[in-house]
């Protein structure tokens, strides 16, 4: 089985985030950046596939700046065979210039099944996946916590609202991965050292014309200071009227 994964370079969960000077973007002096930890599932579900089976190829695929080859290697650490790098500077690329992006570089490769995270954690738009399906004309199923091949398709089970959903479909198709899919390993150093020497190719993509634009980034408004409303057993009845009245929580 042939195997493309799509991962993201997002800051580090642990980073401060802070507002660069034009207000739009983020300013990346100082932050680490990782793979999106749902691309981290992606990665890890599509290398237990190969390994299963024995055979195949596993691709990662991913589009950003000079500096998303670093985060490549560590996808290619983990064990994927070789990687494609959609390579541009563009600040203001939107999910469905990214989707474009990407699916004009997977059209080339020879693949059975093409995985997702759901969403990543920076913008959480959960959209590239499904664009991403329907710019490839192939079928999609989303947020999968299970995935079982059988024959020359794959059930996929899928947490929805009120229950759980059991979905066939036949590939090649594209799945987005959820926590609980599998549990991510650690690049070992023989794997660090290793993903040095695996094939990172290079792609400019062709220029498409974004259809969201960021107008400005603000920090959420500070949490106000706490109040107190008396002491011991007199103070319930006022408590309980503020929540009632103020806050509205009961």
């Amino acid at each position: 089985m042939n195997i493309i994964v799509c991962i993201k370079k997002v800051p580090d969960t642990e980073t401060a985030i802070k507002i660069a000077a034009d207000g739009k973007s983020i300013d990346s002096a100082g932050v680490k950046f990782i793979i999106s930890p749902y691309d981290e599932i992606a990665v890890e579900q599509a290398l237990q596939f190969k390994e299963k089976a024995g055979s195949g190829e596993v691709t990662i695929v991913s589009y950003g700046n000079a500096d998303t080859a670093a985060v490549i290697r560590n996808g290619l650490a983990m064990g994927a065979d070789k990687a494609v790098h959609v390579k541009d500077d563009a600040k203001d690329a939107d999910s469905y210039s990214i989707a474009v992006a990407l699916a004009n570089a997977i059209k080339p490769l020879h693949y059975d099944l093409v995985l997702f995270g759901k969403q990543a954690i920076d913008d959480d738009s959960a959209q590239v996946g499904n664009m991403v399906a329907h710019l490839l004309d192939i079928p999609f199923v989303g947020v999968v916590t299970k995935i079982e091949p059988w024959e020359n398709r794959l059930v996929c089970h899928r947490e929805v609202e009120g229950g759980h959903e059991i979905v066939e479909v036949s590939m090649p198709c594209a799945i987005s991965c959820q926590k609980g899919l599998c549990e991510p390993r650690y690049p070992s150093l023989k794997g660090i050292m290793a993903a040095k020497k695996k094939p990172l190719e290079e792609k400019t993509p062709e220029k498409t014309t974004p259809v969201l634009f960021i107008s400005k980034l603000e920090y959420p408004p500070s949490r106000p200071p706490g109040r107190i409303v008396g002491q011991g057993a007199e103070a319930v009845p006022e408590l309980v009227n503020l929540l009632h009245n103020e806050a509205k929580i009961i």
